[in-house]
C-alpha cells in the first residue's frame, strides 16, 4: 500500500510540474557557482528593478527556485551554547555557508568563543571541500578580496580586520611568527585557489606590511604568491589577455575596494531632496566589471575535467547601503544581475551547473511614497530618483547608528529580516521554503 501511495504522490509531482525538481534531486552538480549580493534584500532587489522599470526583467526572474533564508548569528559567551544575535555581520554570516555552522559576529570561519578577540576553533571550508574533491575554485568580489564574504572561504581568522600582515595586531597569536596561519591575505594566497579577481591590492603589496615568519619571512603577500606560482594581474587589459595556462591567477584591480559601477548623492534628511537619475558611467575603465570578472572566471574554471566551484560577490551593494547612497547601490545591484546573466548564459550549455543566488544578511533602504504634499518627509535619509517610466521613486534609509564613527550622513545599520535565495540546476528545489545560512553549506555539495 506504501509503495502505491508513493507511486501516486510520484505522479502527482509530476502533474503539477513538480517533477523538475524531483529529476534535479537525483544527480549531483559538476559545477557550482554561489553568487552573494551583500546586503542584499528583498527591498535592494526591487529598487534596481523599478529603477529600470517596474516591467523590467532581471536575470534573477530566470531562475526556476525560490525560498528564503535566516541569517542570525551568536553573540560571545561561554558556550556550549550562546545567545542568537538577529541583525549579524558578514564574516558571521559568510561563516555559515562556508562552514555549515553558526558564530560570532567579526569572526572568519571560526567558532564562537568567550570574547571577540579571543580566537575560536578553524573549520573546515566548503572550498576546501570542493578542492579535496579535484574541483577548480575561484573566488570574485568587487570588495577588497581580503573583505569578510571572500574570506570566509579561504581564511580562518579571530577578527575579520586582521587583513595584511600590518593588520595582525588585534590577532597576535594568529600570525605565522606565533604558528599561526598569517592574515587573511596571507591564507588567500597560501590556498592555491585557481582564480581570485577582486580589490585590495594595498593588503597584498609593501602597504600591506611584509610577512613576519614562516617560508616567506620579510617578503611581502603579492612576493610569496610570485613564490608560490601565482601569476599577478592589475587591469581589465590584464584580464583580458588571461589564458588557462596562466593559472592560478591573483587579479587585484584596485588599491581598496573597486569603483562603483554608478554613482550620485548621497541622501538628505527632510525636505529639499532633488529629483535626478543616476551616472551610470562611473567605474575607472581600467577597472573590469563584475560581469567581465565572472565571464573570465568561468572561462578559467570550466576547463578542468571534474568541475569547479565559484563564489561572486557583488560587495558595493552593502557598503553603498551602509552610506545612503541610492544610485551607489542600484548600480551594484544591476551589475551583479549582470554578472548573473553569465552565468545562466554558461548554464544553457552545461546544464549540469548549479547557479544559487542569495545575501549574507539583509539591509536599510526602503521604497516608500513619493512626497507630493511637501509635509510627509520620512525622519530617516531619503533620495528621490527618477525611474525608466519617468516617475519619482523614493528612497529611504532609517537604521543609521551603531559603533564607529560618525559619517554625514551617519553609517545604516544592517537589519535581520530574512533574505531571498534563488536557485536552478541539479539541487534546486532544497533552496524552496526557509532555510537556514547554514544549510547551504551541504546544499552546495548536492547533500
Amino acid at each position: 500500500m506504501r509503495n502505491g501511495l508513493l507511486a501516486a504522490a510520484s505522479g502527482a509531482a509530476l502533474l503539477f510540474g513538480l517533477g523538475v525538481g524531483a529529476a534535479q534531486s537525483a544527480e549531483t552538480a559538476k559545477n557550482v557557482i554561489l553568487f552573494i549580493g551583500d546586503g542584499m534584500g528583498v527591498s535592494e532587489v526591487t529598487a534596481a528593478r523599478y529603477y529600470q522599470g517596474v516591467k523590467n526583467k532581471l536575470n534573477f526572474d530566470k531562475l526556476t527556485h525560490t525560498g528564503f533564508q535566516t541569517t542570525w548569528s551568536l553573540k560571545p559567551g561561554d558556550g556550549p551554547t550562546y545567545l542568537p544575535d538577529y541583525a549579524p555581520d558578514s564574516a558571521a554570516t559568510g561563516t555559515m555557508w562556508a562552514t555549515g555552522k553558526k558564530t560570532i559576529d567579526e569572526r572568519i570561519s571560526q567558532g564562537p568563543s568567550t570574547a571577540e578577540n579571543v580566537p575560536g576553533k578553524n573549520y573546515k571550508t566548503i572550498l576546501e571541500v570542493f578542492q579535496a574533491k579535484g574541483k577548480r575554485v575561484g573566488n570574485v568580489s568587487t570588495a577588497e578580496i581580503t573583505d569578510a564574504t571572500p574570506a570566509v572561504l579561504a581564511s580562518k581568522m579571530s577578527l575579520r580586520g586582521c587583513q595584511a600582515p600590518a593588520n595582525m595586531t588585534l590577532c597576535p597569536t594568529e600570525t605565522k611568527a606565533k604558528g599561526g596561519l598569517g592574515s587573511i591575505s596571507e591564507q588567500m594566497v597560501d590556498h592555491q585557489m585557481d582564480v581570485v579577481f577582486g580589490g585590495g591590492k594595498a593588503r597584498f603589496d609593501a602597504t600591506g606590511g611584509k610577512i613576519a615568519g614562516g617560508s616567506d619571512d620579510g617578503k611581502t603577500v603579492e612576493e610569496s604568491a610570485t613564490r608560490q606560482g601565482q601569476k599577478l594581474i592589475y587591469t581589465k587589459n590584464d584580464l583580458d589577455a588571461l589564458k588557462s595556462s596562466d593559472m592560478p591567477v591573483l587579479g587585484l584591480f584596485a588599491s581598496g575596494n573597486m569603483t562603483t559601477e554608478w554613482t550620485g548623492p548621497q541622501a538628505i534628511q527632510g525636505a529639499g531632496v532633488e529629483k535626478h537619475k543616476c551616472d551610470t558611467d562611473n567605474r575607472p575603465k581600467v577597472q573590469p566589471k563584475l560581469e567581465l570578472m565572472t565571464e573570465k572566471a568561468i572561462e578559467l574554471l570550466s576547463g578542468g575535467k571534474r568541475g569547479f566551484f565559484l563564489q561572486v560577490e557583488g560587495a558595493s551593494i552593502d557598503k553603498q547601503d551602509h552610506a545612503a547612497n541610492a544610485c551607489g547601490q542600484i548600480g551594484e545591484t544591476v551589475a551583479f544581475d549582470k554578472a548573473i546573466g553569465v552565468a545562466l548564459k554558461f548554464q544553457e550549455e552545461n546544464p549540469d551547473t548549479l547557479i544559487i543566488v542569495t545575501a549574507d544578511h539583509s539591509h536599510t533602504s526602503q521604497i516608500v511614497a513619493e512626497d507630493s504634499t511637501g509635509t510627509g518627509d520620512p525622519t530617516g535619509y531619503s533620495d528621490n530618483l527618477i525611474t525608466k517610466d519617468g516617475q519619482v521613486m523614493r528612497i529611504t534609509y532609517g537604521t543609521a547608528g551603531g559603533p564607529g564613527p560618525v559619517a554625514t550622513p551617519p553609517s545604516q545599520q544592517h537589519t535581520g529580516a530574512v533574505v531571498p535565495i534563488w536557485a536552478k540546476g541539479p539541487g534546486a528545489e532544497k533552496i524552496l521554503g526557509t532555510t537556514d545560512h547554514t544549510d547551504l553549506f551541504d546544499i552546495l555539495q548536492g547533500k
